[in-house]
């Protein structure tokens, strides 16, 4: 996955975006790692930053996926 593709969410994808920078910060994931909230104990992980017709988006690499079908 790189800047310029179009990606989708892996799951529940209802609409198609174009990824256009990616960043890093940390993402706490309470399904995993519990409700108690340690920012020191985890990494930060790349986001991309989607651009949908309505504004940009910062989405976690990890959920997303590059979009088969060109528009």
């Amino acid at each position: 996955m790189k800047v310029g593709d179009l990606v989708e969410l892996k799951e529940g994808a209802s609409r198609v975006g174009l990824m256009v920078d990616v960043i890093h910060k940390k993402c706490w994931r309470t399904d995993t790692l519990g409700r108690k909230i340690d920012w020191s104990s985890i990494e930060a992980e790349p986001h991309a930053v989607v651009m949908y017709d309505d504004g940009l988006i910062n989405i976690p690499i990890i959920d997303l996926r590059v979009c088969d079908e060109h528009l």
